[in-house]
């Protein structure tokens, strides 16, 4: 069973919290985290991104960088940016885009539970981005971002959450994206144990829907810190990471698409015609096509748009990997046609998350500086439930999550 636990927060204070407020470290360029950040010295990017602080030639993963990190956290707290609550706490967080809200519970989950698999995943992580967190953990002392965990639904929490939610927030900001970010604090030391309770007793499993390589890291630094410690007992902050639960139901996944530079020798005539050894090929003209179902795919080729639908026989159905729409692309056309076999380390794909819209792969395809593009349908919250729970992980670039969370609102200081 799942294993939580309030925490005391350091939090910015509300009326500078859209100031602080970032998108999560791994989403955007050295680059992008500059100009972001720029002129604002209370952006948390100062802190996650650190290398800004730094000409464009420095190494983002030396020392230093992380040194000035912790630099900048302190510095934070020492002007009264941040304060840390006086005593554990869970936090309510809402996060609206446009017609879809959801809420989770911000919390410290189990190292142990990641290791004993009760937390479970669902991708491979990359050592040098997990050595990368590890390094700024190490020397800053702090979770600077949260692990977007979910959970399947439980009423109880849920109408526990929607009680809180009837309160006064504490903090309740609007980002430059539109998304609308809300905190409100669980003080209240019964709610507080029965919510541990009820996800002791009652929520067997959590999932991991983004933020792989941040609980990687974390898990590994609160083993080495244990094993450096005789006398641990397990409860101490070390042992536990930054994480906010979502109930399955309040899961928004996005459509995760590809464009491709050539087509790999074939003329488009051939290509086409390849195509439907697996696939029915639809022509779609310049009308986009955004794909209505599983198995269902669009494709942007030389300004016009085809649906491509699966044929029997191209997928497995009962394979819980192999039956997914992305492993579908993958293996009939990715692979096998445009000799892409290894897409986390091909240059000759690109990945293009589904808030983008269709457009921005006619950009990509129309600029000549791509040839292809196939729209997804996407992941569902089951599939992915399904495949964590199989022991398997999913293709690379498979999910997409929206809203992200933002981080410098919680943050939590393990040693």
């Amino acid at each position: 069973m799942a294993t939580i636990r309030p925490f005391q927060a350091f939090r910015p204070r509300p009326e500078l919290a859209a100031q602080v407020a970032c998108l999560p470290y791994d989403v955007m360029s050295t680059e992008e985290a500059r100009e972001e950040a720029k002129d604002n010295p209370l952006s948390w990017l100062q802190v996650e991104r650190a290398e800004i602080a730094f000409p464009a030639s420095h190494d983002p993963y030396d020392k230093s960088v992380y040194e000035k990190a912790a630099e900048r956290f302190q510095a934070l707290v020492d002007n009264g940016t941040f304060s840390q609550d006086p005593t554990p706490y869970l936090y309510v967080y809402r996060q609206i885009m446009g017609s879809h809200s959801q809420t989770g519970l911000v919390a410290l989950s189990s190292a142990k539970d990641y290791w004993d698999d009760v937390i479970k995943k669902h991708e491979f992580t990359r050592p040098v981005k997990e050595q990368d967190r590890i390094n700024h953990m190490k020397t800053t002392g702090i979770h600077s971002g949260p692990v977007f965990l979910t959970y399947p639904d439980l009423a109880e929490i849920n109408e526990i959450v929607e009680q809180v939610k009837q309160a006064q927030p504490d903090t309740d900001i609007t980002a430059p994206d539109g998304v609308q970010h809300t905190i409100w604090i669980i003080k209240d030391q019964n709610t507080l144990q029965r919510i541990v309770q009820l996800f002791s007793e009652k929520v067997p499993f959590t999932y991991i829907a983004d933020g792989h390589h941040r609980a990687a890291s974390s898990a590994k630094v609160a083993r080495e810190m244990r094993e450096n410690d005789p006398g641990s007992s397990g409860e101490e902050n070390y042992n536990f990471f930054l994480s906010v639960l979502f109930p399955s139901s309040h899961m928004s996944i996005m459509d995760y698409n590809r464009v491709v530079k050539d087509l790999h020798g074939y003329s488009e005539e051939d290509f086409l015609e390849r195509l439907e050894e697996q696939f029915t090929v639809t022509p779609k003209g310049k009308s986009t096509y955004q794909p209505e179902a599983g198995r269902h795919f669009g494709m942007y080729l030389n300004g016009n748009w085809y649906q491509l639908t699966a044929k029997e026989g191209s997928y497995d159905p009962n394979d819980p990997v192999n039956g997914l729409d992305v492993s579908i692309l993958q293996n009939n056309v990715l692979d096998k046609l445009l000799g892409i076999a290894d897409p986390r380390t091909d240059n000759r794909i690109d990945f293009i998350g589904g808030i983008r819209g269709l457009k921005e792969l006619e950009k990509r395809v129309d600029s000549g500086d791509w040839k292809v593009a196939f729209a997804l349908y996407p992941v569902t919250i089951e599939q992915l439930i399904r495949i964590a729970d199989s022991g398997n992980v999913m293709p690379p670039k498979s999910t997409w999550f929206e809203p992200k969370l933002r981080s410098g609102l919680v943050v939590n200081k393990f040693k």
